[in-house]
């Protein structure tokens, strides 16, 4: 675990200096400045842009992954033919965005008509995503997550709270904005490739002959394969907002995207670990190390569920303090229970822990494709039927359930076929000091200031937490980390 560790460390520091940049941005300076309209324009053009993003990179990605370490030479050249089969992913996506441009439009004439005079920022963002996506894979294959992901959570969102104060100030006006999101990403990756050739990764090589022989028939098929499994992940992932924009409003997927945002805290420690443990189970795949897998597939279960579950508790514990400072906030609480089943979603994502990459890298990353698009089409009828019932909270349980469900077949799937599990004793420990943590959630003084109860509660969360843990003997590795850290400050 130590390159997890060391990187994860990095990586995570940088996440949530994003989530701090984030929060700040969600939860006051976009309410503030803009208008719900206004928001829910900016939320789901960006939404349909990095949507579009997996189906052009023609699951390039994950090929770099899986591929990389197969090279010994030449990784300036694979880099450049990654790049071109997902220009040409691009050029295809594009072709058929304007041919079924007037079906696209149909879905939001009706409930949201403002976001059709921004569609072409959409492509934009696709391209500038998708190229910056592609050299994080392949700077996540030497095991360098930390800046790329430094460009990604802070400096994206570094630069668009800039954008959005310079229209708070009146320089500029809300087309101009929508403009300056194509900015805002295309220095991102400015960002990402000047950081690659500092590390003198990046070099100009387009001899593609050199692979070895069968490299690049494997890298294509494999890639082809993959890509619509990641695209209908990214599916899931994006579909229940511009479905809320369609069906319901603007207004309801900033209501909706506000609260979305909050949950999405609570899965910051998996993204960080699993993005530097998919080069390490790749590579634990090519040297036949089922063993290893296993013991990483638990560890990072256990890890993940630890975290994650106390930061579900902290936010929905103080829940109505943190809305008690949204601008605004007599709309957007209205998404209180979607922060809620979000979050739950998400706490079923961690635990099953790394299981979908472990598919991907196995020679079952067929099976994976086919779960993947079955649960995007589930995951559209869901809400199709849970929308109009239950509005946005709709979405929101149809996330969490087509989440558990889709984790419950994979875990099964990994147990027959590589007698895999994420689960043992210390999980049930893990569920316990949850459970019990949880109990503070209806905690409440009268006539004190919402940050100061915030403050109090959040203390509690932490010592009944540490409680729990050194009764219930788990989580030691990151109880013996933070002391280590406060006893070198305290020196």
């Amino acid at each position: 675990m130590s390159k997890i560790a060391q990187q994860s460390i990095q990586t995570t520091i940088f996440s949530y200096i994003g989530v701090l940049l984030g929060y700040i941005n969600v939860l006051w300076l976009y309410p503030y400045a803009l208008d719900a309209t206004e928001l829910g324009t900016f939320r789901t053009i960006q939404d349909l842009g990095l949507l579009f993003v997996p189906f052009a990179q023609l699951g390039v990605g994950h090929g770099i992954t899986r591929f990389f370490p197969k090279l010994e030479q030449n990784q300036s050249a694979f880099l450049s033919y990654s790049l071109a089969l997902s220009l040409l992913g691009f050029g295809a996506v594009t072709l058929i965005f304007f041919g079924f441009k007037s079906q696209i439009m149909g879905l939001f004439a009706t409930n949201s008509p403002e976001v059709l005079n921004f569609l072409g920022v959409v492509l934009l963002i696709t391209l500038f995503a998708l190229l910056s996506s592609v050299m994080d894979a392949y700077s996540r294959s030497y095991l360098k997550i930390a800046i790329p992901t430094f460009f990604r959570e802070v400096f994206l969102r570094l630069l668009t709270s800039v954008l959005v104060g310079v229209y708070l100030l009146g320089w500029i006006n809300f087309d101009e904005v929508m403009l300056g999101l194509v900015v805002v990403y295309g220095m991102a990756l400015l960002g990402v490739l000047a950081y690659l050739i500092w590390l003198g990764k990046v070099h100009i090589d387009f001899n593609w002959k050199n692979f070895p022989p069968g490299f690049r028939s494997s890298f294509i098929r494999f890639s082809l394969i993959t890509f619509l499994a990641t695209a209908a992940s990214t599916l899931i992932m994006k579909i229940d907002s511009i479905m809320v924009s369609s069906m319901v409003s603007l207004e309801a997927n900033a209501i909706y995207s506000i609260a979305f945002y909050m949950a999405l805290v609570v899965e910051l420690p998996r993204r960080a670990i699993s993005q530097v443990a998919m080069p390490v189970i790749a590579d634990h795949f090519a040297k036949d190390q089922i063993g290893e897998i296993n013991k990483l597939y638990r560890q990072i279960s256990n890890r993940q569920l630890y975290i994650c579950l106390f930061l579900f508790a902290l936010i929905w514990s103080n829940i109505d303090s943190i809305y008690h400072f949204v601008p605004n906030r007599e709309i957007y609480q209205a998404g209180k229970y979607v922060v809620f089943f979000i979050a739950l979603g998400k706490i079923f994502d961690v635990a099953f822990s790394v299981n979908s990459e472990i598919l991907v890298f196995s020679k079952y990353y067929r099976f994976n494709l086919v779960l993947t698009i079955a649960m995007s089409i589930l995951i559209i009828g869901v809400n199709y039927w849970l929308i109009p019932i239950y509005g946005i909270e709709g979405a929101a349980i149809g996330s969490a359930s087509v989440m558990l469900a889709f984790n419950l077949i994979k875990y099964g799937y990994l147990k027959i076929k590589l007698q895999l599990d994420p689960f043992s004793y210390e999980t049930l420990k893990i569920l316990f000091v949850g459970v019990m943590i949880f109990a503070l959630k209806d905690f409440y003084l009268d006539e004190v200031h919402p940050m100061l109860m915030a403050g109090i509660k959040s203390i509690l969360i932490v010592g009944m937490f540490f409680f729990w843990s050194m009764i219930a003997n788990v989580g030691q590795d990151e109880w013996n980390w933070i002391k280590s850290k406060l006893k070198k400050s305290g020196s």
